[in-house]
């Protein structure tokens, strides 16, 4: 069941209602931008992807049914403009993953033994939370994508390939391998700590 609050301002925006447009703004601004920044590095793209996603939303409040909440539909309008700033920029070939893979013996074992670490208690440290950031933002953005649309914005493989139109199989391998990259750009850092 919808929230009285959340449908009156559907309303009022569907109406027009400027007031309404300012609160939607004030409202989800900040959240949103977090959600852009994951994706585009530069403050910038950024601003302007969340700048296209409420211009995006405001054209299209007519066609919002309510299934679901107001910042869930705007959050995949954000994620979306996202996307689109990173598909229109990409000029340049998809850049190779296989240098931050890790590497394996002639008879299967991993030249050097990932250090056991917990996600759970490394996301709760902030100096981790930077190199975890840090560690996403060096992937090739075929691979941040993938991952930062399963892991970190929780979208299923279907809904993540469709976003990005690519097949399930092709999110199951960049998910894969970069999850297995970020953990090749951690190890060092990580074993420190241990």
């Amino acid at each position: 069941m919808i929230d009285p609050e959340e449908k009156a301002l559907l309303e009022a925006l569907r109406a027009g209602d400027e007031a309404a447009y300012e609160k939607l703004v004030r409202e989800h601004t900040g959240r949103m931008l977090s959600v852009a920044r994951r994706f585009l590095r530069e403050e910038d793209d950024a601003r302007d992807a969340v700048q296209d996603a409420f211009v995006s939303a405001f054209r299209a409040i007519g066609n919002f049914e309510g299934g679901s909440r107001i910042s869930t539909w705007l959050h995949r309008i954000v994620v979306n403009a996202a996307l689109m700033k990173l598909r229109t920029r990409r000029r340049k070939p998809e850049e190779s993953i296989d240098e931050l893979l890790p590497r394996w013996t002639d008879d299967g074992h991993p030249e050097q033994a990932p250090t056991p670490w917990s996600a759970e208690k490394l996301l709760q440290r902030d100096r981790v939370r930077g190199l975890v950031q840090s560690g996403i933002d060096q992937l090739p953005d075929t691979y941040r994508e993938v991952l930062l649309l399963r892991d970190i914005e929780e979208l299923d493989t279907a809904e993540t390939a469709k976003l990005l139109g690519i097949s399930s199989n092709a999110v199951k391998t960049r998910l894969h391998r970069a999850r297995q990259a970020l953990r090749e750009l951690l190890d060092p850092a990580l074993r420190e700590d241990a």
